[in-house]
């Protein structure tokens, strides 16, 4: 076999292996690794690729459900949505590339999501994003969101997938660590999924797509680090897009899947043409040959080290039927993508790479794609706070001028500004767009819907992870009910600082005792998912933030209900339980700038009763108008809906309400907009039940009449609302 390099310990560091690693990679090999498989070792056991600090504590969480036909352990999750189709979906964090290079990072981000989809067989119908940014005031934030906007806008306006949700947030936390996480949602023909579990000795292995080149080379090994002050020397390890060749990869993949010729077909994501051959050949207990000089290359003299390991987009590994490689290679050739055939499958359970005659690397598949190393790290949980209330806060600005604020402020500005960026009405059946409390995507050619969103509240999960984890799916579950949808399933995307620290740790498995709490109590299975660690700079963590992606169905596309107030003389009733909880709050933030206290609890049996009395009446017909109460609480929330309406309110305030009950976080809460007949039956229906209803005003005119508390114009209101991000972006 060529010995490519002297191996040693030190070198083994440099690739990110503990000197436990690399001794137990001497053991499986019986020797010592050679050069290219030091780097195939590296990268397999990778935090990013192997899930060593997190398998323990992602087994626990609820993955299954009558409607989940696959949960987690492939591309993409998949659930049945009846009349013979599935929806494929994923999310991905793409956050150090996205810092080191905003825009090719987001957009590679946006890349790799749509494969992971669309390689199941699904044609993607819909992309979201969630973003976290660093302090509006931190000198680099202004061009990583220009950046990290544009890359996304980029990469799926040019492939014709439309941008239809998401959420953007502040926060200094994200200072030198920004975080993108890209979700796709895809449907197909349920009995048609395509899987990634190699069979069949001696079937070909297919490299489509583009050419490899030296983009992305440790890419994976670099998001399983912590950033430092040189950060910005990485961006060799960043990938390079290219949208117009995902097109064509993807109208040929789909092509030849209407076929009977693939037998598995896996994306080249991390790690590359390392991680897509192992993984194939792990799942169906495979071996393959691969002779690497078929690989199609865009630079010459590159070696096996580089080849295994690179990054390149648009590429995809497929195994073939024997004897229909002709009938593969004419239509990607056709569509005028590389097509080559580049090994065999074997019953040897190794992987074994030639290269100009010689044997470069022979390695074991199962113990590295299975037996990767797993840690039970130690974990510290985090303290247990206070609840702070509206009686507790020194009251430093009016209601008047502070729910201006607070729709002004970063966090609860419109973002307007980004989602424009975005082409959201490609392949016309975006039903509800950006902005709303879930988008809805029409299933083509019917009558029936996705709704689909992201949500999470890092401050919460910081404050008290357990709570946190529960309110992100909650609030998840929230968004979609409000539309009138039935949540079916989640994917989540797991970010958090470095777990060789107890605390970030503590975080961790906090965040997923809560997210399993809630999923199983609001019957909301997870069915994919990704974990990012080492989000943090010189020690720094960012706010533990286990963004949630969630999926529903929408029986009728004319029962949904919408945010925005459009018509006068309409009751608005608050269907909930306040209390004024401004623990952890956007109001303690933004208006007394403090970040004290516990997060609102999470009723989750008051969550699934409200949720589901709420769908009944939106598919009933009743309800036509309403949106959950979150950030900011019950002020932005009409807030928001008179500003998507163009209608104002006038609020009937109880007597002896302090700002708790204004601008309080308290959960499981919806606010309805319903015609006066309507009205006394919902709140009798409610009150029959168990559930609180309030009566909290009217609509009409063109203010928001905050009572004694004075009004807001609407037009000062948009003005307020939709300026912040233009003006900052502009300045």
């Amino acid at each position: 076999m060529q010995n490519l390099s002297n191996v040693t310990v030190e070198l083994a560091a440099e690739h990110g292996l503990t000197g436990g690693e690399f001794a137990r990679a001497v053991e499986i090999l019986g020797r010592t690794p050679n050069f290219t498989e030091l780097g195939i070792f590296s990268v397999m056991w990778s935090e990013h690729c192997s899930y060593k600090s997190s398998k323990k504590w992602l087994r626990t969480l609820p993955t299954e459900a009558p409607w989940v036909i696959c949960g987690p352990g492939e591309n993409a999750g998949v659930i049945d949505i009846g009349d013979g189709l599935a929806a494929i979906f994923k999310m991905e964090s793409h956050n150090h590339p996205s810092y080191i290079e905003p825009y090719q990072g987001a957009a590679t981000g946006v890349g790799g999501i749509l494969r992971d989809v669309f390689t199941m067989g699904a044609r993607p119908i819909a992309n979201l994003n969630a973003l976290r940014f660093g302090s509006p005031d931190h000198a680099k934030t202004r061009h990583l969101v220009s950046g990290v906007v544009a890359g996304i806008g980029g990469y799926g306006n040019c492939i014709g997938v439309p941008t239809v949700g998401g959420e953007c947030t502040f926060h200094t936390s994200y200072d030198g660590n920004i975080l993108v996480n890209a979700m796709t949602v895809g449907i197909a023909p349920k009995d048609n999924i395509f899987y990634a579990a190699a069979a069949g000795i001696g079937n070909p292995v297919i490299y489509v797509g583009s050419k490899t080149g030296r983009d992305g080379i440790h890419g994976a090994t670099m998001a399983s680090a912590e950033f430092d002050d040189q950060s910005d020397e990485k961006r060799p390890t960043v990938q390079v897009g290219d949208p117009f060749t995902e097109k064509l990869l993807l109208e040929a993949c789909l092509e030849l899947m209407a076929t009977d010729a693939i037998v598995a077909i896996q994306d080249m994501g991390a790690a590359g043409l390392t991680s897509s051959s192992f993984e194939m050949a792990s799942r169906g207990g495979m071996g393959i040959d691969l002779d690497l000089d078929q690989v199609p290359m865009r630079e010459t003299g590159m070696t096996a080290y580089e080849l295994m390991l690179s990054e390149s987009q648009e590429r995809m590994l497929i195994v073939l039927r024997a004897g229909r490689e002709d009938d593969a290679r004419a239509i990607f050739e056709k569509w005028e993508l590389d097509f080559a055939v580049i090994g065999r499958l074997t019953d040897s359970g190794r992987m074994v790479l030639k290269m100009a005659g010689d044997i470069v690397a022979d390695l074991p598949v199962a113990p590295l794609a299975e037996s990767a190393p797993e840690y039970d790290r130690p974990h510290r949980a985090s303290p247990k706070l206070d609840a702070i209330r509206g009686a507790d806060v020194i009251l430093r600005k009016s209601t008047r001028d502070a729910l201006l604020a607070l729709m002004g402020s970063p966090d609860l500005c419109s973002k307007r500004w980004i989602w424009e960026q975005y082409d959201h009405m490609v392949m016309a059946d975006t039903v509800v767009r950006p902005g709303a409390d879930a988008a809805v995507v029409r299933i083509h050619g019917s009558n029936r819907a996705l709704a689909m969103t992201t949500d999470c509240t890092p401050r919460y999960v910081f404050a008290d992870p357990v709570e946190g984890g529960k309110q992100a799916v909650a609030e998840c579950w929230r968004n979609l009910s409000a539309t009138g949808a039935k949540p079916l399933a989640i994917t989540d995307c797991l970010n958090f600082g470095s777990p060789e620290r107890e605390e970030v740790m503590g975080q961790f498995v906090g965040a997923i005792a809560g997210i399993g709490e809630a999923s199983r109590a609001l019957d909301f299975p997870i069915v994919s998912g990704n974990v990012s660690f080492y989000n943090e700079t010189n020690g720094v963590a960012i706010q533990p933030t286990p963004s949630i992606g969630g999926v529903g169905l929408i029986a009728r596309v004319d029962r949904i209900a919408r945010v925005g107030i459009n018509a006068e003389g309409l009751a608005i009733i608050l269907l909930g339980q306040t209390v004024g909880e401004l623990g952890a709050s956007l109001y303690l933030r933004e208006i007394n700038h403090s970040e004290a206290g516990a997060p609102p609890p999470v009723d989750l049996a008051q969550e699934r009763q409200i949720g589901e009395f709420v769908r009944s009446r939106i598919e009933s017909g009743d309800v036509r108008v309403c949106h959950d109460v979150s950030d900011g609480g019950l002020g932005v929330a009409v807030a928001e809906m008179v500003l998507a309406g163009g209608v104002g309110v006038t609020m009937s305030v109880p007597n002896g309400v302090d700002h708790g009950w204004w601008f309080g976080e308290d959960q499981a809460r919806y606010i309805l907009a319903v015609d006066q007949k309507s009205a006394a039956q919902i709140i009798s229906d409610s009150e029959k039940v168990g559930i609180k209803a309030t009566r909290i005003g009217t609509s009409g005119g063109s203010t928001l009449d905050l009572g004694a508390d004075g009004a807001i114009t609407l037009s000062d209101l948009r003005a307020v609302a939709e300026g912040w991000l233009p003006g900052y972006m502009n300045a």
